[in-house]
């Protein structure tokens, strides 16, 4: 069985779902800050040196899964891989953010679209020549990825989120 172990907590003004950001595009002036674990503290050694990260998190406030969702830039049912809504089987979410800061095992960064209190199981550093492919396409997306700038959450996953979420130690 593989288990995963938070290494650290997001922080971020988003105290409830409605109305933040759905994507860090649309959170780009949105701080946030994240306490790293003392564990884990040794592995951000170098990570200064990168513009951007990628953070892992779990959507901790939702409780069950759809398939099949309607995303916020849409109305039309589309399968939950095809899209970033938070309701998926293993409640993972990725955002790429801007670094700001990090100080010991507090790190500042820009483009929160996550909830206060969101448990990160990773950090990876954002490399353009790995991550720049060629002839892209982006499926339903394609007319529609500009309005996530503007587009703001509302209450489309909300039944499926509990009021407590999964605990982690901290």
């Amino acid at each position: 069985m593989i288990t995963l172990d938070p290494i650290g907590i997001i922080h971020t003004p988003h105290e409830q779902p409605d109305g933040m950001p759905i994507q860090p595009v649309g959170a780009t002036c949105v701080r946030g800050e994240i306490v790293i674990r003392e564990a884990y503290t040794d592995g951000l050694k170098d990570l200064d040196g990168f513009s951007h990260i990628y953070l892992i998190y779990i959507f901790h406030r939702m409780d069950q899964h759809k398939l099949l969702v309607k995303p916020f830039l849409d109305n039309t049912l589309r399968g939950v891989y095809a899209t970033r809504a938070p309701s998926r089987p293993n409640h993972i979410g990725l955002s790429l953010v801007k670094l700001i800061s990090i100080d010991g095992n507090r790190i500042v960064f820009e483009g929160a679209d996550m909830l206060d209190g969101t448990p990160l199981l990773d950090i990876k550093p954002y490399v353009p020549d790995f991550e720049s492919p060629e002839d892209v396409t982006t499926g339903w997306l394609d007319t529609k990825a500009i309005e996530a700038r503007k587009h703001r959450s509302d209450r489309r996953f909300a039944e499926e989120a509990g009021q407590t979420g999964v605990e982690f130690e901290k």
